[in-house]
């Protein structure tokens, strides 16, 4: 019974640093949302934080980390697909039919 408990403090503690770790990206995010570096550098730097939360959370939280190889395959389309469907629309952004008035 021994060998169950110190496997549960393992994962216990785990993921006490994980959620330490989201708290203290937290704050950065807070300390950033502070900092001018331009509308589009806060951005970026809003993504970054935020893309590095998101996976802490995927690996640990969700077990992403022990999964096989094929998870992370579908994983890898499912962002290849996101990212051209987001420079799809931000290429879109500014094509407008020709004689159109724009505000």
């Amino acid at each position: 019974m021994s060998d169950h408990t110190d496997d549960i403090s393992k994962h216990v503690r785990g993921y006490m640093i994980v959620g330490g770790t989201l708290l203290i990206g937290t704050i950065l995010t807070v300390l950033a949302s502070y900092v001018d570096l331009g509308h589009e550098w806060n951005i970026v730097l809003a993504l970054i934080i935020a893309t590095a939360k998101a996976s802490l959370v995927a690996l640990f939280f969700m077990h992403l980390i022990s999964e096989r190889q094929m998870i992370y395959v579908v994983l890898a389309f499912t962002a290849f697909f996101l990212v051209g469907l987001m420079f799809l629309t931000i290429g879109a952004y500014a094509d407008f039919p020709p004689l159109t008035t724009t505000r």
